[in-house]
């Protein structure tokens, strides 16, 4: 049969293969049907399963545990502020006002020596005879000056404080409390067991006992003070204070007011070495 007349597109596709028909799509494996099959999740279904179990990157973790070091040095901080001045929280009201008694009486006795000062410069200018008037408050200033440097003997009110220290606990720092708290509580001459105290005492523990200035002293402990008593033994059982200081060291202290104490161990007058009188 002649093909002359085909034309070029009947002789296209007769000579192309006939189509095949596309493969029906193979049927979805298990998985796919179990996540057919699977329900929808609900929207708070789904942010817990995007947030738990929870991932934590590395920078997450130094921050937690930054913010854990910063939070426990701040509880450190007012759990120690808490602990300070609880002595005085813890004390009674009785202590409370002795303490602030004693506090106002300090303030006194510095106005009063400010008015005594006072006093002499009107005298210097008023007098009609100033020199006069000038060499008795001199032999006056001598004499105080003499009780404070422990070349003159004094007496006066105070009180008698005696430390027992039949363990052997009591160290120098604790008697050096003890007279540094004195002479807060306004103490004008102070002996320990035969030696006089002045500006320049020093203690240290020494055997068995203390050196008082190079001098060896053992329990017990006498201290006579000179001072006003009502100003000097709350001084010593302030909450916190000396009393219960030692008591702690398992010694025994007493405290006995008298109007009249003798202070009469003295001390020879030092030349100083280096300095001079500034006055022309």
């Amino acid at each position: 049969m002649s093909n002359e007349g085909e034309t070029p597109e009947n002789r296209l596709r007769r000579e192309l293969p006939e189509e095949v028909p596309a493969a029906a799509p193979e049927s979805s494996g298990p998985e796919q049907r179990d996540e057919k099959d699977e329900p929808s999740l609900t929207g708070r279904q789904r942010l817990v399963k995007g947030v738990w179990p929870p991932r934590v990157t590395r920078a997450q973790l130094i921050v937690a545990l930054l913010l854990f070091g910063l939070g426990f040095g701040l509880a450190v901080q007012v759990a120690s502020n808490s602990d300070s001045g609880s002595a005085l929280r813890g004390a009674r009201q009785e202590d409370l006002v002795r303490i602030l008694d004693e506090l106002d009486n300090r303030t006194q006795r510095l106005e009063d020596e400010k008015q005594g000062l006072e006093d002499q410069r009107t005298e210097l200018e008023n007098s009609s005879n100033q020199a006069a008037e000038a060499r008795k408050q001199t032999a006056e200033k001598e004499k105080q000056l003499g009780i404070l440097a422990g070349t003159v003997a004094a007496q006066g009110p105070g009180i008698t404080l005696t430390i027992n220290d039949t363990k052997g606990t009591v160290k120098a720092d604790m008697l050096l409390d003890a007279i540094q708290e004195l002479r807060a509580a306004g103490a004008e001459a102070i002996q320990v067991n035969g030696v006089r105290v002045v500006a320049s005492t020093y203690l240290a523990d020494s055997g068995n006992g203390v050196s008082v200035d190079g001098n060896k002293i053992t329990q017990p402990y006498r201290f006579k003070v000179i001072g006003k008593p009502q100003d000097l033994e709350p001084a010593l059982n302030i909450p916190g204070g000396v009393v219960q200081t030692l008591e702690k060291e398992q010694a025994t202290v007493t405290v006995e007011r008298a109007t009249k104490i003798i202070v009469d161990a003295l001390r020879a007058a030092k030349q100083p070495d280096y300095a001079r009188s500034s006055s022309q």
